[in-house]
């Protein structure tokens, strides 16, 4: 039996399946298709155009605008560093500055040495004990502060270190280069850049420098950037406070000064040059002093000047003024005779000369040259006392000098009528006593009897000036008024060099020279009672004719029988007159004298 296999029936393949749909598609509609293709195609090419136009708008045309909007989002504007001016002398020494230095911050969690190592390496740069610094370390992980006020040099010392957890930042703080010398005038400014006394006080405003803008940036973070940080304040600019001292001037008249407050143990003193014919100071010194850089270790007493901001009884010194005043008014000619006898009662108060002598009929100069106190009454016997008081107000007695120091104190005297009414009110203001004045203002009055008769602001500024030296801002001052003649005045000048060659004032002699002197030593008065310490002074024009200068001297409370204006401050005087002489190259009015020192030089031995 045969058996029949039945064939199974072949499948299609899988591309006969795709050619089989392909027969049955029909045909595409080609015109359609591509006109869709090219409304799309220009679709994209107009939004790439768009975005190309878009890009050449902002990045071209728009381009400065936002830089400058980003730009200000980016910048911070700090609040700006207060700078001040640097000071200068009239020699260009700088007295104040503005000066670069760093703070010293450790961060002990950043350190890879070992913190002795560390404080080993840095306690010779920091002139510090290695122990402290250890302790420093062990006070904190971070942000301890180790030093201050380091110098360029020890910042770069401790960079060369080059040590991790080690920071330094910049700062600036108000040096004084001169120390202690000018700190009376210069002044001081505290940790905020204020003034607290001196020029740095009275003139502040005129010693800010104008503030910057003051920007930096900062990054996406807020973090700032240095790109934009000065090297210098943010307000400094070039201009300088030059004042009319002289540093020269001032170191000799400081060193004459400490001399003799140390010989006599006096409890303070000033010496002041002053040009009489515009009352620029060339020097103004007051000891004791202080270092500006250290002020806080100094006694607040000596923040005030004392030349400027204390009173004294002038005594007689102030007898010149009177016998101006006496002259001017028509009381007496330059040849009156007045009787000395030694004593006298007025308004039954007993006066006497400071050295008990009678010296019977004298002419003025006699009188300046002896310093005679009865001599003085008689003389001012001839004023009418109101005529008087009038005259004194009219000098300024009672009243500032208008000084651009600060903290000055105005003189003080009794009023017009007890003045008028008590006859021994004028008799003691004719030998410097019964009021008061500050040793600034007895310069001024001696100043006008040296330039003519006029008064003049006593000053220390010169002005602001910029690099090229050219003044940019000057002070105020108030303009000189005559209040003698010139004929008064030059009466009264050559009887004060009467006083140096024939009287008091002989200690202040200095060979193929002239000058004209007064010297004053006069009693204490506290409580309105007069005490047994004394105040001595010594003033002199130089030159004797036509003078340039004033100098005056005051030597508080010196000590010992001999304590006189004679001994204590004539030789002050003196030696900063021959500074004077030396630093203005002032030839000397009569050589011979010079010469025949020269001549009485024995020669020295030959080897």
């Amino acid at each position: 039996m045969r058996l029949s296999v039945a064939t199974p029936k072949t499948r299609p393949s899988r591309r006969d399946a795709v050619k089989s749909r392909l027969r049955d598609t029909k045909p595409v509609n080609l015109p359609g298709y591509r006109s869709r293709v090219i409304w799309v195609w220009a679709l994209l090419c107009l939004g790439q155009l768009g975005l190309v136009s878009r890009l050449v708008w902002l990045q071209v045309v728009q381009a400065p605008i936002l830089q400058k909007r980003a730009e200000a989002q980016r910048s911070v504007k700090l609040p700006p560093k207060v700078a001040l001016h640097p000071i200068l002398d009239r020699n260009g020494n700088v007295l104040a500055k503005d000066e670069s230095v760093f703070r010293l911050f450790a961060h002990p969690f950043l350190f890879k040495e070992n913190k002795d190592e560390i404080a080993q390496a840095l306690a010779p740069i920091l002139k510090l004990p290695t122990d402290s610094l250890i302790k420093l370390f062990n006070s904190a992980t971070s942000g301890v502060p180790i030093a201050r006020d380091l110098s360029d040099e020890t910042a770069d010392q401790v960079r060369m270190l080059r040590l991790d957890g080690l920071e330094l930042n910049q700062e600036w703080k108000r040096t004084y280069p001169q120390k202690d010398l000018m700190s009376g005038i210069v002044g001081y400014v505290d940790a905020e850049y204020r003034g607290q006394s001196g020029l740095e006080y009275s003139l502040q405003p005129l010693l800010t420098a104008k503030p910057s803008a003051g920007l930096v940036t900062e990054d996406g973070r807020g973090y700032l950037l240095p790109n934009q940080f000065s090297e210098r304040p943010l307000n400094a600019d070039e201009l300088s406070l030059r004042l009319t001292l002289d540093s020269r001037l001032q170191w000799s008249a400081r060193t004459a000064l400490s001399r003799k407050l140390k010989q006599y143990g006096a409890l303070r003193g000033t010496v002041i040059v002053m040009d009489v014919r515009d009352g620029s100071l060339l020097a103004l010194v007051s000891e004791p002093s202080f270092d500006p850089s250290r002020f806080y270790e100094a006694n607040p007493a000596l923040f005030r000047n004392w030349a400027v901001a204390d009173l004294y009884e002038p005594g007689s010194t102030f007898k010149p003024i009177n016998v101006a005043i006496a002259l001017d008014a028509g009381a007496i000619k330059p040849d009156t005779i007045v009787y000395d006898q030694g004593n006298i009662s007025v308004g039954g108060w007993p006066i006497q000369n400071n050295d008990g002598s009678a010296y019977g009929a004298i002419n003025i100069t006699k009188v300046l040259e002896v310093s005679s106190n009865i001599g003085m009454v008689r003389i001012m016997e001839q004023v009418k006392r109101s005529t008087y008081y009038d005259y004194l107000k009219k000098i300024g007695i009672g009243e500032i000098t208008g000084t651009d120091l600060p903290f000055e104190t105005a003189g003080s005297m009794k009023d017009k009528q007890q003045f008028v009414d008590y006859p021994i009110e004028s008799a003691t203001n004719s030998f410097g006593q019964g009021f008061s004045v500050t040793p600034l203002q007895m310069a001024q009055l001696l100043g006008a009897i040296a330039n003519g008769g006029k008064i003049v602001t006593p000053h220390v500024t010169q002005g602001l000036f910029d690099p090229s030296g050219k003044l940019v801002s000057r002070p105020n001052l108030i303009a000189p008024h005559r209040v003698f003649s010139e004929e008064t005045s030059a009466s009264v000048r050559k009887m004060m060099e009467s006083v140096v060659q024939n009287g008091t004032g002989k200690p202040a002699i200095i060979p193929g020279y002239r000058l004209g002197g007064k010297t004053g030593t006069a009693q204490k008065a506290a409580g309105g009672v007069y005490q047994n310490s004394r105040i001595t002074s010594f003033v002199a024009t130089f030159p004797s004719v036509s003078p340039k200068y004033v100098v005056i001297a005051v030597v508080d409370e010196p000590k010992g029988d001999d304590a006189f204006g004679s001994t204590v401050a004539a030789p002050i005087v003196k030696s900063v007159v021959e500074t004077l002489i030396s630093v203005e190259g002032i030839p000397p009015s009569h050589p011979a004298e010079l010469q025949k020192l020269t001549d009485a030089i024995p020669p020295k031995p030959k080897p």
